[in-house]
């Protein structure tokens, strides 16, 4: 059941705290982690190639493909102005359902812990998009729900000192995350071909990659 969380309309200076655990998440329990494993399937470090990040927050996941790709240019988008403030440019405040772009705009369209806000109907709308955006590749990271996970959230806080709303909006957002079954039957009945899915453990991750075959002359 999706739920509102907090960090959707709390105050900056409630936000950016939030905005740093998320990182700190993400560096050390294996969303840098699983964001690494898809680009090494889709890219080689020497490449050139255009990704535009969806629901991108701080940025920090351009800030990882630009440390390993070099040659990467990293679009970030989000509807927030101060999630998207640390973010790298280029970077964009637009609508993930009305995205600005034409077909095939980038190489890679890549979204991570971002389809679990949403019901299974806006998934399945977004992911239709997101697949018309790119050119070659749609890269999608998100939770595996699982009660382990859940449970480590509570019990960590005081470990790791996060802040409240990174509790609240965490807990929230591990029971509307995925099963992997479920990601990928969602995936499925949004038209994308091709997928690849991988559960990440311990990390409890999914990726999901829904490639396409290049365009050829006007297409």
């Amino acid at each position: 059941m999706i739920k509102p969380e907090l960090l959707d309309h709390c105050e900056p200076a409630l936000a950016r705290p939030n905005l740093a655990d998320l990182v700190r998440i993400n560096q050390r329990f294996g969303g840098h982690a699983a964001i690494r494993y898809m680009m090494k399937q889709v890219a080689r470090p020497i490449d050139t190639f255009s990704v535009l990040d969806v629901g991108a927050a701080s940025g920090d996941t351009a800030k990882v493909i630009l440390d390993n790709y070099p040659n990467a240019t990293v679009t970030s988008l989000d509807r927030n102005a101060t999630n998207l403030a640390a973010a790298p440019h280029p970077k964009l405040l637009a609508d993930a359902f009305a995205l600005p772009f034409s077909s095939n705009s980038f190489d890679f369209v890549l979204c991570s812990l971002f389809l679990h806000h949403f019901t299974n109907e806006e998934v399945k709308a977004l992911l239709r998009g997101f697949f018309l955006v790119a050119r070659r590749a749609l890269l999608v990271a998100d939770l595996e729900r699982r009660w382990l996970p859940y449970a480590f959230m509570k019990m960590a806080k005081p470990i790791f000192q996060w802040n409240h709303v990174t509790v609240h909006d965490g807990l929230r957002s591990i029971r509307a995350s995925f099963r992997v079954g479920e990601l990928s039957a969602l995936a499925q009945e949004a038209g994308l071909p091709e997928i690849r899915v991988k559960v990440h453990r311990p990390a409890f991750r999914i990726t999901l990659i829904a490639s396409k075959k290049e365009p050829t002359g006007d297409s």
